[in-house]
Protein backbone atom coordinates (compact mmCIF):
# COMPACT_ATOMS: atom_id res chain seq x y z
CA UNK A 1 0.00 0.00 0.00
CA UNK A 2 1.71 3.24 -1.20
CA UNK A 3 1.79 6.18 1.19
CA UNK A 4 0.36 9.37 0.30
CA UNK A 5 1.65 12.90 1.51
CA UNK A 6 -1.04 14.88 3.95
CA UNK A 7 -2.49 17.82 2.30
CA UNK A 8 -3.98 20.58 4.42
CA UNK A 9 -5.99 23.74 3.65
CA UNK A 10 -4.24 26.58 4.68
CA UNK A 11 -6.59 28.88 3.34
CA UNK A 12 -6.90 31.95 5.20
CA UNK A 13 -10.81 31.71 6.58
CA UNK A 14 -11.64 35.29 4.94
CA UNK A 15 -10.60 33.44 1.40
CA UNK A 16 -12.59 30.35 2.01
CA UNK A 17 -15.38 30.09 -0.82
CA UNK A 18 -13.71 32.44 -2.87
CA UNK A 19 -12.74 32.13 -6.36
CA UNK A 20 -9.21 33.78 -6.32
CA UNK A 21 -7.06 35.48 -3.77
CA UNK A 22 -5.80 38.96 -4.60
CA UNK A 23 -2.36 38.70 -4.42
CA UNK A 24 -1.92 42.89 -4.23
CA UNK A 25 -4.00 45.57 -2.16
CA UNK A 26 -3.80 49.01 -2.98
CA UNK A 27 -1.82 50.63 0.12
CA UNK A 28 -3.58 51.44 3.56
CA UNK A 29 -2.56 54.68 4.90
CA UNK A 30 -0.82 54.35 7.92
CA UNK A 31 -1.67 57.10 10.62
CA UNK A 32 0.96 57.20 13.47
CA UNK A 33 0.24 58.11 16.74
CA UNK A 34 2.75 60.62 18.99
CA UNK A 35 4.98 59.13 21.84
CA UNK A 36 7.91 59.53 23.92
CA UNK A 37 10.68 57.81 25.36
CA UNK A 38 14.49 57.19 25.31
CA UNK A 39 14.99 55.62 21.78
CA UNK A 40 12.77 58.59 20.76
CA UNK A 41 14.83 61.11 22.18
CA UNK A 42 17.88 59.34 20.58
CA UNK A 43 16.62 59.58 17.42
CA UNK A 44 15.74 63.55 17.67
CA UNK A 45 19.14 63.81 18.96
CA UNK A 46 20.82 62.04 15.97
CA UNK A 47 18.92 63.24 13.36
CA UNK A 48 19.66 66.65 14.45
CA UNK A 49 23.53 65.81 14.48
CA UNK A 50 22.45 64.64 10.52
CA UNK A 51 20.67 67.86 9.65
CA UNK A 52 23.62 70.11 11.34
CA UNK A 53 26.27 68.43 9.23
CA UNK A 54 23.89 68.39 6.08
CA UNK A 55 22.44 71.40 5.95
CA UNK A 56 25.64 73.44 7.60
CA UNK A 57 28.28 71.55 6.21
CA UNK A 58 27.62 73.18 2.76
CA UNK A 59 28.25 76.50 4.24
CA UNK A 60 31.50 75.87 5.35
CA UNK A 61 34.60 77.49 3.44
CA UNK A 62 37.78 76.00 3.51
CA UNK A 63 40.87 77.16 2.03
CA UNK A 64 39.35 80.40 -0.79
CA UNK A 65 36.43 78.37 -1.40
CA UNK A 66 33.34 76.07 -0.53
CA UNK A 67 34.58 72.96 2.23
CA UNK A 68 33.08 70.24 0.27
CA UNK A 69 32.63 71.01 -2.95
CA UNK A 70 31.78 68.66 -6.18
CA UNK A 71 33.19 70.69 -9.16
CA UNK A 72 31.97 68.56 -11.82
CA UNK A 73 33.25 70.85 -14.61
CA UNK A 74 36.96 71.06 -13.60
CA UNK A 75 36.39 67.34 -12.35
CA UNK A 76 38.05 68.44 -8.74
CA UNK A 77 36.05 67.77 -5.80
CA UNK A 78 36.93 69.59 -2.51
CA UNK A 79 36.87 67.63 0.48
CA UNK A 80 38.01 70.16 3.32
CA UNK A 81 41.73 69.60 2.84
CA UNK A 82 41.26 67.61 0.27
CA UNK A 83 41.45 68.01 -3.18
CA UNK A 84 40.26 64.66 -5.13
CA UNK A 85 40.95 64.41 -8.79
CA UNK A 86 39.83 61.83 -11.40
CA UNK A 87 43.02 60.32 -10.96
CA UNK A 88 41.69 59.83 -6.73
CA UNK A 89 38.72 57.88 -8.20
CA UNK A 90 39.84 54.51 -6.71
CA UNK A 91 40.11 56.81 -2.78
CA UNK A 92 36.36 57.54 -3.58
CA UNK A 93 35.71 53.60 -4.01
CA UNK A 94 37.36 52.96 -0.87
CA UNK A 95 35.73 55.20 1.12
CA UNK A 96 32.33 53.39 -0.33
CA UNK A 97 33.94 50.09 0.39
CA UNK A 98 34.96 51.26 3.83
CA UNK A 99 31.36 52.37 4.59
CA UNK A 100 29.56 49.29 2.97
CA UNK A 101 31.41 47.03 5.29
CA UNK A 102 30.56 49.25 8.02
CA UNK A 103 26.93 48.89 7.64
CA UNK A 104 28.08 45.07 7.09
CA UNK A 105 29.34 44.97 10.88
CA UNK A 106 26.47 46.97 12.24
CA UNK A 107 23.99 45.17 10.81
CA UNK A 108 25.45 41.53 12.43
CA UNK A 109 25.76 43.44 15.26
CA UNK A 110 22.28 45.53 16.27
CA UNK A 111 20.32 44.41 12.92
CA UNK A 112 18.64 47.09 11.08
CA UNK A 113 19.56 50.67 13.42
CA UNK A 114 21.20 52.26 10.29
CA UNK A 115 17.31 52.33 9.16
CA UNK A 116 15.93 53.37 12.12
CA UNK A 117 17.98 56.16 13.22
CA UNK A 118 20.39 57.74 10.51
CA UNK A 119 18.89 56.29 6.70
CA UNK A 120 17.80 59.78 5.13
CA UNK A 121 14.32 58.11 4.23
CA UNK A 122 13.54 57.18 8.13
CA UNK A 123 15.00 61.02 9.03
CA UNK A 124 12.81 62.83 6.82
CA UNK A 125 9.98 60.82 7.29
CA UNK A 126 9.82 61.33 10.96
CA UNK A 127 9.96 65.62 10.29
CA UNK A 128 7.19 64.65 7.79
CA UNK A 129 4.92 63.04 10.10
CA UNK A 130 6.12 65.58 12.74
CA UNK A 131 4.67 68.20 10.00
CA UNK A 132 1.52 66.11 9.60
CA UNK A 133 1.18 66.26 13.61
CA UNK A 134 1.24 69.99 13.73
CA UNK A 135 -1.12 71.00 11.15
CA UNK A 136 -3.81 68.46 11.17
CA UNK A 137 -3.45 66.81 14.74
CA UNK A 138 -2.39 63.82 16.27
CA UNK A 139 -3.51 60.05 15.14
CA UNK A 140 -6.80 60.30 15.93
CA UNK A 141 -7.87 63.53 14.58
CA UNK A 142 -5.94 62.91 11.14
CA UNK A 143 -8.02 59.78 10.58
CA UNK A 144 -11.15 61.75 11.60
CA UNK A 145 -10.19 65.08 9.46
CA UNK A 146 -9.45 62.28 6.52
CA UNK A 147 -12.91 60.68 6.83
CA UNK A 148 -14.97 64.16 6.91
CA UNK A 149 -15.83 66.25 3.33
CA UNK A 150 -13.95 68.63 1.86
CA UNK A 151 -14.17 72.05 4.14
CA UNK A 152 -12.76 75.28 4.94
CA UNK A 153 -10.97 74.20 7.91
CA UNK A 154 -9.84 71.01 5.95
CA UNK A 155 -7.81 72.41 3.09
CA UNK A 156 -6.46 74.84 5.47
CA UNK A 157 -4.78 72.36 7.55
CA UNK A 158 -3.97 70.47 4.02
CA UNK A 159 -2.86 73.60 2.10
CA UNK A 160 -0.36 74.44 5.51
CA UNK A 161 0.91 70.37 5.53
CA UNK A 162 1.79 70.57 2.29
CA UNK A 163 3.45 73.56 2.30
CA UNK A 164 5.56 72.60 5.09
CA UNK A 165 6.44 69.51 3.12
CA UNK A 166 7.88 71.20 0.10
CA UNK A 167 9.50 73.98 1.79
CA UNK A 168 11.94 71.41 3.45
CA UNK A 169 11.87 69.58 0.01
CA UNK A 170 12.95 72.75 -1.33
CA UNK A 171 15.93 73.96 1.09
CA UNK A 172 16.77 69.99 1.26
CA UNK A 173 16.96 70.24 -2.59
CA UNK A 174 18.85 73.25 -2.75
CA UNK A 175 21.29 71.94 -0.17
CA UNK A 176 21.98 69.25 -2.89
CA UNK A 177 22.61 71.14 -5.64
CA UNK A 178 24.96 73.13 -3.40
CA UNK A 179 27.47 70.62 -2.95
CA UNK A 180 28.33 70.87 -6.55
CA UNK A 181 27.34 74.58 -7.61
CA UNK A 182 28.78 76.80 -5.30
CA UNK A 183 25.73 77.29 -2.48
CA UNK A 184 25.88 81.36 -2.12
CA UNK A 185 26.27 82.08 -5.55
CA UNK A 186 23.58 79.31 -6.30
CA UNK A 187 20.93 80.92 -3.82
CA UNK A 188 21.46 84.30 -5.14
CA UNK A 189 21.55 83.36 -8.85
CA UNK A 190 18.41 81.32 -8.20
CA UNK A 191 15.95 83.91 -6.67
CA UNK A 192 17.34 86.35 -9.35
CA UNK A 193 16.86 84.34 -12.37
CA UNK A 194 20.56 83.90 -13.57
CA UNK A 195 20.88 80.82 -12.32
CA UNK A 196 21.83 77.88 -14.99
CA UNK A 197 18.93 75.94 -16.02
CA UNK A 198 19.69 72.89 -15.08
CA UNK A 199 20.18 74.38 -11.62
CA UNK A 200 16.34 75.24 -11.42
CA UNK A 201 15.71 71.71 -13.20
CA UNK A 202 18.02 69.60 -10.69
CA UNK A 203 16.74 71.92 -7.52
CA UNK A 204 13.27 70.74 -8.34
CA UNK A 205 13.82 67.38 -8.87
CA UNK A 206 15.23 67.37 -5.66
CA UNK A 207 11.73 69.10 -3.94
CA UNK A 208 9.40 67.24 -5.54
CA UNK A 209 11.63 63.72 -4.75
CA UNK A 210 11.84 64.75 -1.01
CA UNK A 211 7.89 65.36 -1.01
CA UNK A 212 6.99 62.12 -2.95
CA UNK A 213 9.81 60.27 -0.48
CA UNK A 214 9.10 61.57 2.70
CA UNK A 215 5.53 62.59 2.20
CA UNK A 216 3.80 60.28 0.26
CA UNK A 217 5.58 56.91 -0.87
CA UNK A 218 7.34 56.62 3.03
CA UNK A 219 7.03 53.06 4.46
CA UNK A 220 6.84 52.12 1.02
CA UNK A 221 10.16 52.92 0.03
CA UNK A 222 11.57 51.06 2.86
CA UNK A 223 9.47 47.68 2.29
CA UNK A 224 9.45 47.34 -1.60
CA UNK A 225 12.32 49.83 -2.84
CA UNK A 226 15.80 49.69 -0.75
CA UNK A 227 17.73 46.44 -1.34
CA UNK A 228 18.74 46.71 1.93
CA UNK A 229 15.79 45.41 3.58
CA UNK A 230 16.20 42.19 1.54
CA UNK A 231 19.28 40.84 1.97
CA UNK A 232 19.70 41.82 5.41
CA UNK A 233 18.19 38.94 6.95
CA UNK A 234 21.17 36.88 4.85
CA UNK A 235 23.15 38.88 7.49
CA UNK A 236 21.21 38.19 10.68
CA UNK A 237 21.89 35.30 13.12
CA UNK A 238 20.74 34.12 15.98
CA UNK A 239 22.71 36.48 18.18
CA UNK A 240 21.94 39.76 16.33
CA UNK A 241 20.25 42.20 18.43
CA UNK A 242 17.06 43.06 16.84
CA UNK A 243 13.30 44.91 18.07
CA UNK A 244 11.40 41.89 19.39
CA UNK A 245 8.07 41.15 21.81
CA UNK A 246 8.69 38.31 24.17
CA UNK A 247 5.72 35.96 23.80
CA UNK A 248 6.91 33.97 26.87
CA UNK A 249 5.95 37.26 29.11
CA UNK A 250 3.51 38.42 26.92
CA UNK A 251 0.79 35.61 25.99
CA UNK A 252 -2.00 35.58 26.39
CA UNK A 253 -2.83 38.91 25.56
CA UNK A 254 -5.83 41.07 26.84
CA UNK A 255 -7.52 43.73 28.53
CA UNK A 256 -7.74 43.89 32.20
CA UNK A 257 -7.68 46.82 34.96
CA UNK A 258 -4.85 47.80 36.30
CA UNK A 259 -4.60 46.41 40.21
CA UNK A 260 -6.39 43.39 38.79
CA UNK A 261 -4.63 39.98 39.30
CA UNK A 262 -3.99 39.26 35.78
CA UNK A 263 -2.25 36.18 36.34
CA UNK A 264 -4.96 34.09 37.97
CA UNK A 265 -7.18 34.95 34.45
CA UNK A 266 -4.22 33.37 32.45
CA UNK A 267 -3.00 36.83 31.06
CA UNK A 268 0.29 38.27 30.30
CA UNK A 269 1.83 41.48 30.49
CA UNK A 270 0.48 42.44 26.69
CA UNK A 271 -3.39 44.32 27.40
CA UNK A 272 -3.43 44.01 24.05
CA UNK A 273 -3.55 47.72 23.72
CA UNK A 274 -2.25 47.85 19.89
CA UNK A 275 0.19 50.92 21.13
CA UNK A 276 3.23 49.17 19.50
CA UNK A 277 1.36 49.43 15.97
CA UNK A 278 -0.36 52.60 16.56
CA UNK A 279 3.00 54.31 16.51
CA UNK A 280 4.94 51.90 14.34
CA UNK A 281 6.03 54.34 10.86
CA UNK A 282 5.67 50.83 8.72
CA UNK A 283 2.23 49.58 10.60
CA UNK A 284 3.76 46.36 11.37
CA UNK A 285 2.63 44.25 14.56
CA UNK A 286 6.20 43.39 16.43
CA UNK A 287 4.03 40.94 18.27
CA UNK A 288 3.97 38.77 15.38
CA UNK A 289 7.41 38.21 14.94
CA UNK A 290 10.71 39.28 12.92
CA UNK A 291 9.09 40.99 10.23
CA UNK A 292 10.70 42.49 6.67
CA UNK A 293 8.95 45.16 7.31
CA UNK A 294 10.37 46.44 10.55
CA UNK A 295 13.18 49.12 10.32
CA UNK A 296 14.47 48.45 13.91
CA UNK A 297 13.25 52.34 14.94
CA UNK A 298 12.42 51.36 18.61
CA UNK A 299 9.43 53.16 18.34
CA UNK A 300 7.29 50.27 19.59
CA UNK A 301 9.75 49.82 22.08
CA UNK A 302 8.79 53.34 23.91
CA UNK A 303 5.31 52.84 23.50
CA UNK A 304 5.45 49.51 24.97
CA UNK A 305 7.80 50.90 27.96
CA UNK A 306 5.47 53.83 28.69
CA UNK A 307 2.39 51.20 28.68
CA UNK A 308 4.33 49.30 31.04
CA UNK A 309 5.06 52.18 33.08
CA UNK A 310 0.85 53.03 33.69
CA UNK A 311 0.22 49.36 34.35
CA UNK A 312 3.31 48.82 37.06
CA UNK A 313 4.15 45.97 34.84
CA UNK A 314 8.77 45.55 34.07
CA UNK A 315 9.81 47.37 31.13
CA UNK A 316 10.87 45.08 28.47
CA UNK A 317 7.90 43.89 26.66
CA UNK A 318 9.46 44.45 23.69
CA UNK A 319 12.67 45.53 23.49
CA UNK A 320 16.26 45.09 21.60
CA UNK A 321 17.04 41.31 22.40
CA UNK A 322 18.46 38.57 20.39
CA UNK A 323 17.01 35.33 19.28
CA UNK A 324 18.99 33.17 21.66
CA UNK A 325 17.83 35.41 24.93
CA UNK A 326 14.12 35.12 23.63
CA UNK A 327 14.41 31.01 23.65
CA UNK A 328 16.28 31.25 26.87
CA UNK A 329 19.62 30.63 25.51
CA UNK A 330 23.19 32.70 25.92
CA UNK A 331 23.54 35.58 23.49
CA UNK A 332 27.33 35.48 21.82
CA UNK A 333 28.07 38.74 20.98
CA UNK A 334 31.70 37.94 19.82
CA UNK A 335 30.80 35.52 17.49
CA UNK A 336 32.87 34.55 13.96
CA UNK A 337 30.76 36.39 11.64
CA UNK A 338 31.44 39.70 13.73
CA UNK A 339 34.71 39.09 14.22
CA UNK A 340 35.53 38.86 10.51
CA UNK A 341 33.54 42.08 9.65
CA UNK A 342 35.39 43.73 12.30
CA UNK A 343 39.00 42.49 10.85
CA UNK A 344 38.09 43.42 7.30
CA UNK A 345 36.73 46.68 8.44
CA UNK A 346 39.98 47.52 10.47
CA UNK A 347 42.05 46.62 7.72
CA UNK A 348 40.52 48.32 4.94
CA UNK A 349 40.01 51.68 7.25
CA UNK A 350 43.80 51.26 7.58
CA UNK A 351 44.46 50.99 4.17
CA UNK A 352 42.53 53.63 3.31
CA UNK A 353 44.02 56.46 5.93
CA UNK A 354 47.70 54.88 4.61
CA UNK A 355 46.50 55.71 0.81
CA UNK A 356 45.45 58.80 2.11
CA UNK A 357 48.43 59.75 3.77
CA UNK A 358 50.96 58.48 1.43
CA UNK A 359 49.41 59.76 -1.75
CA UNK A 360 50.97 62.31 -3.73
CA UNK A 361 50.21 65.86 -4.13
CA UNK A 362 51.69 66.60 -7.61
CA UNK A 363 50.38 64.71 -10.53
CA UNK A 364 53.27 64.14 -13.19
CA UNK A 365 52.79 63.40 -17.19
CA UNK A 366 55.44 63.25 -19.66
CA UNK A 367 54.77 62.86 -23.55
CA UNK A 368 57.27 62.85 -26.53
CA UNK A 369 56.80 64.87 -29.34
CA UNK A 370 56.20 63.08 -32.44
CA UNK A 371 59.50 64.34 -34.27
CA UNK A 372 61.33 61.74 -33.12
CA UNK A 373 64.52 64.08 -33.08
CA UNK A 374 66.56 67.20 -34.47
CA UNK A 375 69.66 68.34 -34.43
CA UNK A 376 69.77 71.78 -32.80
CA UNK A 377 72.48 74.64 -33.65
CA UNK A 378 74.86 73.20 -31.90
CA UNK A 379 75.10 70.43 -33.69
CA UNK A 380 73.87 68.23 -30.61
CA UNK A 381 70.76 65.83 -30.70
CA UNK A 382 67.07 67.42 -29.50
CA UNK A 383 64.19 65.62 -28.09
CA UNK A 384 61.17 67.98 -27.17
CA UNK A 385 58.71 66.69 -25.00
CA UNK A 386 55.25 67.68 -23.40
CA UNK A 387 54.66 67.77 -19.50
CA UNK A 388 51.89 68.25 -17.48
CA UNK A 389 51.94 69.12 -13.49
CA UNK A 390 49.26 68.96 -11.30
CA UNK A 391 49.24 70.54 -8.03
CA UNK A 392 46.83 68.40 -6.14
CA UNK A 393 47.27 70.41 -2.69
CA UNK A 394 45.27 73.90 -1.42
CA UNK A 395 48.16 75.71 -1.60
CA UNK A 396 50.53 77.62 -4.44
CA UNK A 397 54.00 75.35 -4.79
CA UNK A 398 56.92 76.32 -7.06
CA UNK A 399 58.32 73.11 -8.20
CA UNK A 400 62.54 72.36 -10.17
CA UNK A 401 62.61 70.54 -13.08
CA UNK A 402 65.17 67.92 -13.53
CA UNK A 403 66.88 64.91 -15.71
CA UNK A 404 68.90 62.15 -15.80
CA UNK A 405 69.76 58.87 -17.60
CA UNK A 406 72.44 60.22 -20.45
CA UNK A 407 75.63 61.25 -19.59
CA UNK A 408 76.02 64.65 -20.78
CA UNK A 409 72.04 65.03 -21.36
CA UNK A 410 71.09 69.09 -21.31
CA UNK A 411 67.61 70.45 -20.12
CA UNK A 412 66.79 73.18 -22.07
CA UNK A 413 63.83 75.52 -21.18
CA UNK A 414 62.26 76.73 -18.25
CA UNK A 415 63.72 74.51 -14.66
CA UNK A 416 61.54 76.05 -12.13
CA UNK A 417 57.70 75.72 -12.89
CA UNK A 418 54.98 77.89 -9.94
CA UNK A 419 51.49 76.08 -9.89
CA UNK A 420 48.87 77.57 -8.36
CA UNK A 421 46.71 75.91 -6.13
CA UNK A 422 44.62 72.78 -7.97
CA UNK A 423 45.68 73.76 -11.28
CA UNK A 424 47.67 72.14 -14.10
CA UNK A 425 50.28 73.37 -15.80
CA UNK A 426 51.42 72.17 -19.06
CA UNK A 427 54.64 73.34 -21.25
CA UNK A 428 57.43 72.15 -23.72
CA UNK A 429 60.77 71.28 -22.89
CA UNK A 430 63.64 70.06 -24.41
CA UNK A 431 66.58 67.45 -23.78
CA UNK A 432 69.76 67.21 -25.89
CA UNK A 433 72.59 65.17 -25.73
CA UNK A 434 76.66 65.24 -27.96
CA UNK A 435 75.80 62.59 -30.36
CA UNK A 436 78.69 60.88 -29.58
CA UNK A 437 77.42 60.55 -26.02
CA UNK A 438 74.63 58.24 -26.96
CA UNK A 439 74.88 54.61 -26.33
CA UNK A 440 72.02 53.32 -28.13
CA UNK A 441 69.21 54.72 -30.96
CA UNK A 442 66.51 54.39 -27.89
CA UNK A 443 67.78 55.56 -24.24
CA UNK A 444 65.62 55.24 -21.30
CA UNK A 445 65.37 58.97 -19.31
CA UNK A 446 64.03 60.05 -16.22
CA UNK A 447 62.37 63.33 -15.51
CA UNK A 448 62.46 64.69 -12.14
CA UNK A 449 60.29 67.17 -10.52
CA UNK A 450 60.99 68.21 -6.71
CA UNK A 451 59.67 70.90 -4.75
CA UNK A 452 60.89 74.15 -3.83
CA UNK A 453 59.59 74.32 -0.52
CA UNK A 454 59.73 70.39 0.36
CA UNK A 455 63.28 68.65 -0.47
CA UNK A 456 61.36 65.53 0.25
CA UNK A 457 58.65 65.41 -2.09
CA UNK A 458 59.75 64.66 -5.38
CA UNK A 459 57.77 62.79 -8.51
CA UNK A 460 59.15 60.99 -11.04
CA UNK A 461 58.41 60.06 -14.32
CA UNK A 462 60.05 57.98 -17.40
CA UNK A 463 60.10 58.60 -21.04
CA UNK A 464 62.81 57.85 -23.65
CA UNK A 465 65.53 59.34 -25.54
CA UNK A 466 65.75 58.89 -29.37
CA UNK A 467 69.08 59.37 -31.30
CA UNK A 468 70.41 58.73 -35.24
CA UNK A 469 71.18 54.66 -35.82
CA UNK A 470 74.69 54.12 -34.48
CA UNK A 471 77.15 52.77 -37.15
Amino acid sequence: MSKQIPVHDVTPPANKGKDSVDLYASREKIYTRAFTGVFRRLRMVGGALLFLLYFGTVWLNWGGHQAVWWNLPERKFYIFGATIWPQDFILLSGILIVAAFGLFFVTVYAGRVWCGYTCPQSVWTWIFMWCEKVTEGDRNQRMKLDKSPMSGNKFLRKFAKHSLWLLIGFVTGMTFVGYFSPIRELVIEFFTGQADGWAYFWVGFFTLATYGNAGWLREQVCVYMCPYARFQSVMFDKDTLIVSYDPRRGETRGPRKKDADYKAQGLGDCIDCTMCVQVCPTGIDIRDGLQIECIGCAACIDACDSIMDKMNYPKGLISYTTEHNLSGQKTHMLRPRLIGYAAVLLVMMIGLATAFATRSLVGFDVSKDRVLYRENAQGRIENVYSLKVMNKDQRDHVYVLEAAGLPDLKLEGQREIRVAAGDIVSLPVQLSVAPEKLPSTTNEITFILKSADDSDAQVEAKSRFIGPQIR
